[in-house]
């Protein structure tokens, strides 16, 4: 399984010629971020997860795509073909074995309720979680750790792969980072890799990894 990082905290997951991407919002550029995939996995309401306006030029050019998200997303963009999942079901597409985790998006702003969120783990290896900090309830050999969020504080960010333990992390979630900032959060991976023996480190767009 190739894992090719997008802009901000969208990837896309590539095997046997079968593609599913996640969370492509307003913060990620690439124009052919939604070429040739067969699934989109949404973690959550908010924009810079969910483009709709490219959501619904897509399924208008494949009528084929498919759509997946929580119930909050569905309601909010009847226009668009979602199929409706959330915390602990399990399901397949293009040849990915899917498991969904968590409910709620990350305390931010005291005064605005948490939005629904849904995490995903796929194929048992790659675990997205959107705007959380959720912890599957099994092993996560690969995690993609949201590194800035005005929800975030780098402290919970280390704290989160201790919790979570994973083989290999890899930095999403960074469209609000100088080059700078994106140094301080590599040199914070690098501790946490040297700590751990585990793979973890900055996340760019373009980079793929194989799985």
């Amino acid at each position: 399984m190739k894992l090719t990082k997008l802009g901000h905290a969208c990837v896309r997951l590539r095997k046997d010629d079968r593609a599913i991407v996640i969370d492509p919002g307003v913060y990620t550029p690439e124009a052919d971020a939604l070429d040739g995939a067969d699934a989109i996995l949404i973690t959550h309401e908010h924009p810079d997860h969910l483009d709709a306006d490219r959501l619904r030029r897509a399924q208008a050019e494949h009528s084929g795509l498919r759509i997946f998200a929580n119930r909050a997303v569905a309601e909010q963009f009847p226009d668009l073909k979602i199929q409706e999942v959330g915390h602990e079901d399990r399901f397949s597409v293009a040849g990915f074995d899917v498991q969904v985790y968590g409910d709620l998006h990350a305390a931010g702003h005291p005064d605005v309720p948490p939005v629904a969120n849904s995490g995903f783990l796929v194929d048992g290896e790659v675990f997205h979680p959107g705007d959380s900090l959720t912890v599957p309830a099994q092993p996560v050999p690969t995690l993609l750790t949201p590194c800035d969020a005005p929800w975030l504080k780098g402290a919970e960010m280390v704290a989160y792969l201790r919790e979570v333990a994973p083989a290999r992390a890899y930095s999403i979630h960074d469209a609000y980072v100088s080059e700078l900032g994106m140094e301080v959060v590599a040199s914070w991976l690098e501790v946490e890799a040297e700590r751990s023996g585990a793979d973890i480190r900055v996340f760019r767009a373009g980079q793929t990894i194989d799985l």
